[in-house]
């Protein structure tokens, strides 16, 4: 038997089939977890004993003609932000080490409502809070390509989880590539969702008991195939409690399902934040596997945005929602950083200060700057169905844990680079609330895999979805790490 790359909701349909065993299919995971968790420390909790219980349960269930869902007895993880009634939820923050809530996130919930049995947690970096995914309390994940690169953050043991077999289908959440940027680097698949279409309550942070859903933070699926990012996404989508009684969510259906007719514009690179040549080449490489299909490609076209000016205003409404939940020392070392700088001061440095002691006035200035960019989509896709573009400027890079963000940097095209631009390309499509899924489309000259960012209109998220099974089809389909395909 040879599961781990085998689609999650295929899988499932065979446990409920009674082709194969819920309690077999968790052994054969746990199995690997035992197996090659050491070398990458990408599970960080487990509750094998619970799991198996509930793996039993499923089993019975089946027996007497209960069906508990499309993910009836399948066993999966959900990345440490998520609140998990059955596991430690810490979020990589020793405050919290070995905190249990007493509740599932909402999101979390509606995976176990379809079936699913959370039997792991997957590393993140402290509060979520970065591009690499180490904290105090579980150390570092390793990418299973190079295990002394990064994983990416901050769903970055859920993408290395994936990529090395360890499980199934994942849960991950993204307010600055947090899904986009792992999936790359780890070459699994991934999808941000439009904003607002995922309840986010019970989210780490803030965690349990708020309700506020905050800005531009959403949840999404990640997997080694489409398919299963669709079937995902279909059981996540929902709202808030209070609002079901009367809100419904229905996305539209994808504006393309055949390459034949496509229209796909192509962004490679930006002098504000270039883009590394290997980067650039397998991302043009999976456009010219869909123009040869049969899709329309124009390198040309873009949307009225200046990346410079979108990435100050995103920077600067990414540090206000962060900054809402930091303690007060914070917030008024940032107003003190903002009075002694010059006014045209625009370093990251103190654009995260000048986020963190944003006023509701200015606040509302940057969203009017965001609502412009959002027209400025919305008239782009009236002549394109997606927008590809890179996830971030490089593929995984080596571990670099400086305690100072802003000193560190990213090698691109052999120069250093601020480590701010690993978020300039996520940006883009997060401050304005689209759709974007990335998917594997090749490998560096060292052997690590590339991603594309996959854009799409508001609430278009079938059509990212849609182009990402394309590049599936036509292009790159997942494949594994080296050491890591054998059962």
């Amino acid at each position: 038997m040879s599961l781990h790359y085998q689609s999650a909701f295929a899988i499932a349909e065979e446990i409920r089939t009674g082709q194969l065993s819920a309690r077999d299919v968790l052994e054969y995971f746990l199995g690997r977890v035992e197996r090659f968790n050491d070398r990458l420390n990408a599970l960080v909790a487990l509750d094998a004993e619970g799991a198996r219980q509930r793996a039993d349960e499923a089993d019975a269930a089946l027996k007497r003609g209960e069906v508990w869902g499309p993910l009836h007895g399948l066993p999966m993880t959900v990345k440490d932000a998520f609140c998990t009634d059955n596991l430690p939820t810490v979020g990589g923050d020793p405050g919290r080490e070995n905190h249990r809530p007493k509740n599932n996130a909402l999101a979390v919930q509606r995976l176990v409502d379809a079936g699913a049995i959370i039997f792991g947690k997957t590393n993140v970096p402290f509060m979520s809070a970065d591009l690499q995914s180490y904290n105090a309390v579980y150390g570092t994940t390793n990418n299973p390509w190079h295990t002394g690169r990064t994983c990416g953050g901050s769903s970055g043991g859920a993408a290395a989880a994936l990529a090395a077999g360890l499980t199934p289908l994942e849960l991950g959440s993204d307010i600055g590539g947090s899904i986009r940027t792992p999936a790359h680097f780890n070459g699994v698949f991934g999808h941000k969702s439009s904003f607002g279409i995922v309840p986010s309550r019970g989210h780490l942070p803030p965690g349990e008991g708020y309700l506020t859903r905050g800005d531009l933070g959403v949840i999404g699926p990640l997997a080694t195939c489409p398919d299963d990012l669709e079937a995902a996404l279909d059981l996540l989508v929902a709202p808030d409690p209070e609002d079901a009684p009367a809100w419904r969510i229905e996305l539209p259906a994808a504006t393309a399902t055949e390459v034949s007719g496509l229209r796909v514009a192509l962004w490679l690179d930006d002098a504000f934040c270039p883009v590394d040549e290997e980067v650039q080449k397998a991302i043009r490489a999976a456009a010219d596997s869909l123009a040869r299909a049969g899709a329309t490609v124009d390198e040309s076209a873009r949307p009225d945005i200046d990346l410079k000016r979108h990435a100050e205003n995103y920077g600067l409404l990414l540090n206000a929602a962060i900054g809402s939940g930091m303690p007060q020392a914070v917030f008024d070392a940032a107003v003190a950083a903002v009075a002694a700088a010059e006014p045209d001061d625009t370093s990251y440095r103190l654009l995260q200060q000048r986020g963190i002691a944003l006023s509701h006035r200015q606040w509302q200035r940057e969203h009017e700057r965001r609502l412009q960019s959002r027209a400025s989509w919305h008239a782009f896709f009236e002549n394109f169905d997606v927008l590809l573009c890179p996830c971030a400027p490089v593929a995984a890079f080596p571990h670099d844990h400086d305690p100072d963000f802003n000193a560190r940097r990213i090698l691109v095209n052999g120069e250093p680079q601020p480590y701010s631009h690993l978020t300039g390309w996520a940006g883009l499509s997060l401050n304005s609330y689209l759709p974007a899924s990335s998917a594997p489309v090749g490998l560096t000259l060292d052997g690590l895999p590339v991603g594309v960012q996959i854009v799409g209109p508001y609430l278009g998220d079938r059509t990212t979805l849609a182009v990402a099974r394309m590049l599936q089809e036509h292009h790159r389909a997942f494949i594994p790490p080296p050491g890591f395909g054998d059962s």
